[in-house]
């Protein structure tokens, strides 16, 4: 028999073995085990290194809060590093192997790092690493990096699969050990939905680990009624195996739960679910958590806290060691000797730091009172421990237990602080809490069973009240206060030996101390440079120990101290549940416009713009390179008519009778006096001044608009809108709809662009005295389709664009394309669209980059100052108005043979590319089949005042520097007579 150390009893079902491999050696356990209690059944406590000194490190708790045992579990391209030994449930095939060392577990030769510990003590990396400069990128940093972490990648894609979803409920309790268990079923009867989440995958809490009784009948008895009962009724759903790990705005909760992680295949189904939970209330019921004592050498394999031990020997039926002693400051020290014997564990002491009458005799076990452990031996296991009287005793197990802290994380993460009560020597949740949130239990500081029962029930029915439940009349599960009190005893200093407070970054007290003494006496300091509270735990098992000892350095109360707060996540996720199915093509919706079955028989090469498909270009048979294909669509365009799918742009509908104000508040320029029937061109400001998109606006009527965006920014555009509405301007009669979905757009340009129109608009004059450049009208198409008709052109010629309802956008492109047969149409793509604009000067999101302001882009004049609108104040900074800054130009090369790149930086002939010199940049190039040419679109200082001068478009990335002729940025068609004519 492998599983040396079971005991009787426990909450396994010894008739189901599982097999699993622990550093490649096969070990045996039950279902219901953790891998903890399995490693310990099988006698092993040696389970991995410490981050920082590679020290060996055991199992340490029996919950989420451990920071030792962290595992890689499973192989190859499953592979997960930095697990929690004592969360992964045990399945039959499991493999676990140790990490952070190189070499074996045993003979770890990064443990020669515990060999320099006197020079690397809290805050050594700031003191060493500014010397020698140049040691910076050559040696120190490689070496951190080449140090840093605990477990490894596996490198290869993950094959599990991630979900996530979203929960409504009246009531979110969260924790099931009796508090929650209580206050969901009052809830339940009440009528209420409730959700009740537990990270555990046996719902009962500590009811798990000791031994209760609770309406008579033991509390195992009791925790399966109770869960029998709230999955019987329809308004509860049950959730083991989920963490909630955030507490966010109006009642929202992140929770994940692990589906599949305890079974060895998952059949296809998701791995995880990453749920957000709208509640209407929560109860908090998550507990508290013991915390160690730090001594000399306390970090051990074999030192355990005391209820993790009892938890071991209760819930698993596994002794932590063969000889286990007690070190405690409180009085649930003494029941966990009680819980050990009753199972049949050898407990050879009890330690406890006070000076009082010992609460118990136990045949056997030596008893010490006010006396403390002072050291350890054992490098790999521990053998003994030595007292403050200088007894030593044989021990291979030490159960420390210093208090209990109230997992108050959840109620910190709006800004809460807890506050610190005294008579339990441990933090609590503080007002406000976040909204709808109530506290009950041992999360509250309501240590005993009795008085957590009897909240819960209490703040259940306040709770179901407030939400417009009848409170149940039934009264709350009855049992006694188990007897609890402490004397809060933090740390034995000794001038010699460490004793350890962080055990997984190697945090001491000396470093605390040494952190105060350089001055980084607050928290947020200490945390900061010491690491403590940074580990993957979170700090649970060692923030509150290590501010008291902080406490002591500088002479304040802990009260005075005061504690970090805590921040979301409450556990380590998984970045694939972060993730969710949003991964390779799923990243992201694929949008696919109306013509895309028209354009796939082009023969149409298609590129993702916005999460849109769009063509490209449209290849004819001949054409071997993709330039080929877009010189002819821009000549073919120019010559006569072409056709682009200009679906994508964002449209956004606006109503009401302030539409027109509204509109003069959010663009730069004037659109309170726009008249019915006309488009205009828009510039929007972010409140600094610096330019955030551009488009068009058409009055369609007195009160109605409609916006176009940019595609990439029509989301940006819409949500900018919504908040000018509801924030800035809520007394506006305004309404906005997105509509960039809901209608068909194609762009028809060219000479030919109103013959071809002719043929299928309905009864619309389309001369230019009757419908002249930035019109709009709706009209009708092909014998009464409503469709909206819009003459812009973004390619500098003759132009139109014509929207229908998205479900004849199919049909239009082949109307279009057969009625403009006789004028040879030709289908465009991005790319032709692109080198047009660039021909004509028109920006795009590489000039409106996040950086220009209206005059770098040679729209100054734009920005109206007879009245108020968003970011136009402050576009007037000295700074953004100064006459060298850099200005939009159109640049083209002295050899008409060279390419241009967009990124090349400008300099002075002559001049020596540098910083100093540097005149501004390249934003756009293309080449121009209609100059047949390299031409390009970038900015430079007072570049409006230099055309005709040559400058340097220096590449040194490209090894290029080409001379390059400065021109007006509308190098087609500068007067703009062929898109009026």
């Amino acid at each position: 028999m492998t599983q040396v150390n079971r005991l009787k009893g426990g909450k396994i079902n010894r008739g189901v073995s599982c097999s699993f491999t622990f550093n490649g050696k096969k070990l045996h356990g039950y279902q219901g085990d953790t891998l903890a209690s399995a490693l310990l059944a099988n006698g092993i406590k040696f389970v991995g290194r410490s981050f920082k000194y590679h020290r060996p490190r055991g199992i340490f708790t029996a919950g989420s809060e451990e920071p030792n045992a962290l595992v890689q579990l499973r192989q190859g391209s499953a592979n997960e590093p930095n697990t929690r030994a004592t969360m992964a449930e045990l399945y039959n095939g499991l493999s676990a192997n140790s990490q952070n060392h190189r070499g074996s577990l045993k003979f770890d030769l990064m443990a020669t790092a515990d060999l320099l510990s006197p020079f690397l003590g809290a805050g050594f990396y700031y003191k060493t690493f500014m010397w020698p400069r140049t040691f910076w990128e050559k040696l120190y940093e490689p070496v951190i990096r080449a140090s840093a972490g605990l477990g490894k990648l596996s490198g290869i894609e993950d094959p599990d699969i991630y979900d996530k979803g979203f929960l409504h409920c009246d009531l979110l309790v969260i924790g099931a050990g009796p508090s929650g268990l209580t206050a969901a079923l009052t809830a339940a009867r009440a009528g209420a939905q409730v959700i009740i989440a537990d990270e555990d995958f046996l719902l009962g809490g500590r009811l798990n680990s000791e031994q209760h009784e609770i309406d008579g009948v033991h509390a195992d008895q009791w925790v399966s009624q109770t869960v029998a009962a709230l999955r019987g009724f329809d308004n509860v759903r049950v959730m083991s195996r989920t963490t909630v790990l955030g507490a966010f705005d109006h009642g929202i909760y992140s929770a994940l739960e692990r589906k599949t992680d305890h079974l060895i295949n998952s059949d296809g189904k998701p791995r995880q679910v990453l749920w957000r939970i709208y509640s209407k209330g929560a109860i908090l019921a998550s507990g508290a958590t013991e915390r160690s004592i730090a001594f000399p050498n306390n970090d051990r394999p074999g030192i355990m806290l005391a209820g993790a031990v009892r938890s071991y020997a209760n819930r698993h039926g596994v002794a932590a060691g063969n000889q286990i002693s007690i070190f405690t400051n409180n009085h649930s020290g003494w029941q966990v000797v009680q819980d050990l014997v009753d199972q049949g564990a050898n407990v050879a002491a009890i330690v406890d730091t006070r000076d009082i009458p010992a609460p118990a005799t136990f045949s056997g076990v030596a008893i010490l009172m006010g006396t403390q452990v002072v050291n350890t031996t054992g490098r790999r296991a521990l053998r003994s421990i030595t007292l403050s009287n200088g007894q030593i005793i044989q021990s291979d197990c030490l159960a420390v237990s210093g208090g209990w802290s109230p997992n108050v994380h959840l109620t910190c993460h709006q800004r809460g602080r807890p506050e610190w009560r005294d008579d339990i020597a441990a933090f609590v949740p503080s007002k406000p809490l976040p909204v709808g949130m109530s506290v009950v239990g041992a999360a509250n500081g309501d240590l005993t069973l009795g008085a957590a029962i009897k909240s819960a029930h209490q703040t259940a029915n306040v709770v179901v009240k407030s939400l417009g439940y009848k409170p149940s009349r039934k009264q709350p599960p009855h049992a006694d206060d188990e007897p609890f009190a402490i004397s809060p005893y933090w740390h034995v200093a000794h001038e010699k030996h460490r004793a350890w407070v962080d055990l997984q970054n190697d945090v001491t007290t000396k470093d605390i101390k040494q952190s105060q003494a350089e001055g980084f006496g607050s928290v947020e300091h200490l945390k900061r440079y010491t690491t403590l509270g940074m580990a993957t735990d979170q700090g649970k098992t060692s923030n509150v120990l290590g501010l008291a000892v902080m406490a002591e350095a500088t002479g304040k109360s802990i009260l005075e101290t005061g504690t970090t707060i805590f921040r979301p996540p409450y556990s380590p996720v998984a970045m694939g549940a972060l993730g969710g199915r949003a991964r390779d093509k799923n990243y992201a919706p694929t949008r696919k416009t109306p013509s895309h079955q028209w354009a796939i028989e082009q023969n149409a090469v298609f590129v993702e713009t916005g999460n849109w498909l769009r063509a490209q270009w449209y290849p004819k048979q001949g054409e071997t390179t993709w330039r080929e294909s877009v010189d002819r669509e821009v000549l073919a365009t120019r010559k006569s008519v072409g056709i682009c799918d200009v679906t994508t742009l964002g449209k956004i509908d606006i109503q009401g009778i302030d539409a027109a104000a509204f509109l003069n508040f959010v663009y730069a320029n004037p659109f309170l006096k726009v008249p019915v029937g006309k488009v205009r061109y828009g510039l929007m400001l972010r409140e600094d001044g610096i330019c955030y998109d551009d488009g068009t606006t058409a009055r369609l009527g007195e009160n109605h608009f409609v916006m176009t965006t940019t595609t990439a920014n029509a989301v940006l555009v819409y949500r900018r809108l919504e908040f000018a509405r509801q924030c800035l301007c809520p007394d506006m009669d305004v309404h906005l709809i997105s509509t960039t979905d809901a209608w068909a757009q194609y762009a028809i340009a060219g000479p030919n662009s109103r013959a071809l129109l002719t043929k299928i608009v309905d009864d619309q004059d389309l001369s230019n005295d009757a419908f002249p450049f930035m019109a709009c009208a709706d009209v009708t198409i092909c014998g009464g389709t409503p469709a909206r008709l819009f003459r812009i052109s973004f390619s500098g010629e003759l132009a139109y664009e014509l929207a229908v309802p998205a479900r004849y956008g199919d049909a239009l492109i082949r109307a279009l394309m057969t009625a403009g047969q006789e004028f040879d149409v030709t289908p465009y793509g991005t790319e032709a669209l692109s080198v047009m604009r660039i021909e004509k000067g028109h920006v795009v999101g590489n000039e409106i980059n996040g950086t220009t302001t209206a005059l770098n882009l040679g729209m100054g004049g734009m920005v109206s100052q007879k009245k108020d609108s968003i970011g136009a104040t402050l576009s007037q900074r000295n700074a953004m108005i100064s006459g060298d800054i850099v200005r939009l130009v159109g640049l083209k090369p002295v050899d008409k043979s060279q390419s241009l790149h967009a990124g090349a930086h400008f300099v002075e002939m002559g001049a020596e590319p540098s910083t100093q010199n540097d005149l501004g940049w390249m934003t756009s190039v293309a080449y121009s089949p209609t100059f047949g040419h390299s031409i390009g679109l970038g900015f430079v200082k007072n570049g409006d005042a230099r055309h005709g001068e040559t400058i340097r478009a220096w590449d040194g990335i490209r090894s290029q520097d080409i001379p390059v002729k400065i021109v007006s940025p509308h190098m087609y068609d500068p007067e703009g007579t062929i898109q009026r004519g």
